[in-house]
């Protein structure tokens, strides 16, 4: 897969992500258990990093290799920040929030695989 088309993806996925946080999650923190304000935290920098790699994907860099590490090792710690909320909220994160945030980060984490492996250098 090109690195054109990894930025693209991710660029969609955190996009879609940022929404599903503040616009479905947050207002329903009954239903999954997490303050809106650490969903809008988390929603946040999922729109930097949209904002990164749509741009990235727009523009004609050199060495695309090396920013698509970069936003692959950034998802992994956005990865691993997802999982201290997850503990830090573990009293009264309900089933469908767990639910929800398991299935992103196997999202996330596998796409950041797919980037750290990509060996094209071209955009």
């Amino acid at each position: 897969m090109s690195s054109k088309t990894l930025f693209l993806i991710d660029g969609i996925g955190a996009i879609l992500t940022a929404t599903l946080l503040a616009g479905v999650l947050a207002p329903f923190e009954s239903v999954f258990g997490i303050p809106p304000r650490a969903l809008y935290i988390l929603a946040g920098i999922a729109a930097i990093f949209a904002v990164y790699s749509l741009t990235l994907y727009i523009r004609d860099v050199n060495n695309s290799s090396r920013f698509l590490k970069g936003i692959a090792i950034a998802n992994l710690f956005y990865c691993v920040l997802t999982l201290g909320v997850l503990n830090f909220y573990a009293h009264q994160v309900t089933m469908l929030g767990i639910g929800y945030f398991i299935v992103e980060i196997l999202v996330v984490s596998t796409l950041s695989i797919f980037e750290l492996n990509s060996r094209e250098t071209d955009v």
